[in-house]
């Protein structure tokens, strides 16, 4: 949006360069301007990005299987799900919907909490899920939930990639990393190196014998608002799971050959942009996630690491929860197997999305 390019425009002007990860910020969370707050930027067909949730019910099918399935370590007369980043509440819906029908003594005792920060997205939420006003609760950050309240689960689906990163790059004749931001050069914003990198516990133990080779100009992204966020969602855990749905990788696999220009992408309608500061306001920004960080943060926060694998995996365990009810495995239709491959296939969804579930 032209609003947003001005807003990012004018601050650039009066303060001089920014960093990536306030460009960002600004591009897609801005109050009223943002890329998410816009209402055509919806995950599906007619968006800039498909989701496990744009495939069909099956994805929130599959998930209702699994949270029944850990609902019953939960000996409580009221259990939470918490959602983070509902977009526009679909999943909430498939979940719902699903849950009432497979265990409906949960379903009774069950209540639906969605963190969601910005009003715009919560009036497109509240509408989606009207009919399930009675279940639903919006919870607007983390400060509104008492430490260690929660019995149940506390998930994301494809959230963390959207959180802002800072972008660093390695300057090999100097053996030092610098910071990439973000200046203005009319008629168009660009690239700037800062004077100050931001120091960075992602960057600081890397071994020597991995800097001897890597090339002048390696470029990776550190995000710390999803690590700080992890710990967040994890302190508000009593008992139950955390769990991210999300495209990242692994610490070590942010440095391998393929990635020397980093997993900072950006798109719309669908395409790949080059240019990732390109009309801000009015394409997707995204970043894989680092799971390490977010084991990391859990784990010091008292949690422990259950499942870190594939979403391939992950559904594919859920799926034999499905066929273990016979009335289920007798509805099960073509169009179901269609949506399972799409979400579980390495060649789709399968082995780019990962899962990871820790528990307290």
């Amino acid at each position: 949006m032209a609003q947003i390019r001005d807003i990012i425009r004018q601050e650039l002007l009066k303060n001089g360069p920014i960093s990536f990860h306030r460009f960002m910020e600004l591009a897609l969370y801005c109050p009223n301007f943002g890329y998410y707050e816009q209402s055509g930027m919806t995950p599906g067909a007619e968006g800039d990005f498909f989701t496990s949730v744009s495939v069909g019910p099956l994805f929130g099918e599959l998930l209702t299987h699994r949270f029944s399935q850990w609902f019953e370590t939960i000996d409580s007369p009221k259990c939470i799900v918490l959602e983070c980043g509902a977009h526009e509440g679909r999943l909430a819906n498939d979940v719902l919907n699903s849950l009432s029908a497979l265990n409906p003594d949960l379903f009774q005792r069950l209540e639906y909490w969605i963190l969601e920060p910005s009003p715009r997205l919560k009036e497109r939420q509240q509408k989606s899920l009207e009919s399930f006003a009675g279940k639903t609760r919006w919870i607007k950050s983390w400060s509104d939930i008492p430490l260690h309240s929660i019995q149940g689960v506390i998930f994301s689906n494809e959230l963390i990639d959207a959180m802002p990163v800072h972008r660093f790059g390695w300057n090999a004749k100097d053996r030092t990393w610098f910071e990439w931001g973000v200046d203005w050069m009319e008629p168009d914003f660009v690239w700037h190196q800062l004077q100050r990198a931001v120091l960075t516990p992602f960057l600081q133990p890397l071994p020597t014998e991995l800097l001897d080779v890597l090339p002048d100009g390696f470029t990776t992204e550190f995000c710390p608002t999803a690590a700080n966020w992890w710990t967040d969602a994890a302190q508000r855990l009593n008992k139950g799971k955390l769990l991210a749905l999300d495209y990242g990788l692994t610490f070590p696999e942010f440095f391998a050959p393929q990635r020397s220009e980093g997993t900072l992408r950006a798109y719309h309608q669908h395409k790949l942009e080059a240019d990732v500061l390109k009309n801000p306001g009015q394409q997707d920004i995204t970043a894989h996630v680092n799971f390490d960080a977010l084991i990391s943060a859990g784990e010091k926060a008292g949690l422990r690491t259950d499942e870190f694998h594939s979403q391939e995996k992950f559904l594919t365990a859920a799926l034999q929860l499905i066929l273990k009810d016979e009335d289920r495995r007798s509805s099960w239709t073509p169009k179901d197997t269609r949506q399972f491959k799409t979400l579980t296939h390495p060649s789709m969804m399968g082995r780019s999305f990962r899962t990871l579930v820790q528990s307290r």
